[in-house]
């Protein structure tokens, strides 16, 4: 893009950011659910399945995250860390879509293993030097352990097997962008902002592509790299800020 280009994207992309990322954006995203909680640990947790959970209509995540929730007594990281083998009893049945209780059960495990030897799930992030190494050594450290079940994989994305990886981004950017607006909560100061990479689904595909900024025919972590190369020409220290611009507008 030439220089002229760049400036009236900024332009209208910093107005419709500003627009977005407000605490009314709360209202109606999934990020309302960690918004629940003041620890850093249940922040984390309840912010990691409300991520991972994003997919369907909003109303139905939110519903099917706050129920989680309320089976984990609203204290996920005390549930976590310190259930007896009776307490998983209430997380049976659990489902949304196709993520169930065994992969529930899962979850549960590993977090429980990983708090042990850890005070942040930022640290499970931190391995490699780029975003798309960090996310495959992510993903397989969450299945390293022994009884991972092999139906739970396809429910924590990859760059390995070329996905976007836009739940998993999207959980990145709330628990690592910083600002005074609210929404984000910029909790992990040890991986920067300027790392991050853009959420994509299918309304800031949309946008983005009449915009100009994706040209890429499949939505895969190549085009989720292409993208926030672009974004990261209007904001190189903040590139992600612009999914609100993105995703606000495309929803509305």
């Amino acid at each position: 893009m030439d220089n002229l280009k760049i400036n009236e994207l900024r332009i209208l992309l910093d107005a419709r950011a500003n627009q977005y990322n407000q605490p009314e954006f709360l209202l109606k995203d999934p990020v309302s659910i960690p918004h629940r909680f003041s620890q850093l640990q249940d922040i984390e947790i309840s912010g990691l399945f409300a991520a991972l959970l994003a997919w369907g209509q909003r109303p139905t995540i939110l519903k099917k995250t706050a129920e989680l929730m309320t089976r984990m007594d609203d204290a996920p990281y005390q549930f976590v860390t310190q259930h007896q083998d009776d307490d998983l009893k209430r997380l049976l049945k659990f489902c949304h879509r196709t993520f169930c209780d065994t992969d529930l059960l899962y979850f549960v495990h590993w977090l429980r293993w990983f708090y042990e030897t850890h005070n942040s799930l930022e640290d499970a992030f931190l391995r490699g030097t780029t975003m798309r190494e960090r996310l495959i050594n992510f993903h397989d450290l969450f299945f390293s352990l022994p009884d991972a079940p092999t139906r739970t994989r396809k429910h924590v994305a990859t760059p390995a097997r070329n996905s976007a990886c836009k739940r998993l981004n999207m959980y990145l950017r709330w628990l690592v962008r910083r600002d005074t607006n609210g929404v984000d909560f910029g909790l992990w100061t040890r991986l920067s902002p300027s790392e991050l990479i853009c959420p994509i689904d299918v309304h800031v595909e949309r946008q983005a592509r009449l915009l100009g900024l994706l040209k890429r025919d499949k939505v895969d972590w190549p085009a989720a790299e292409e993208l926030t190369a672009n974004l990261r020409l209007l904001d190189p220290n903040d590139p992600v800020k612009y999914d609100f611009a993105l995703f606000g507008e495309g929803v509305g």
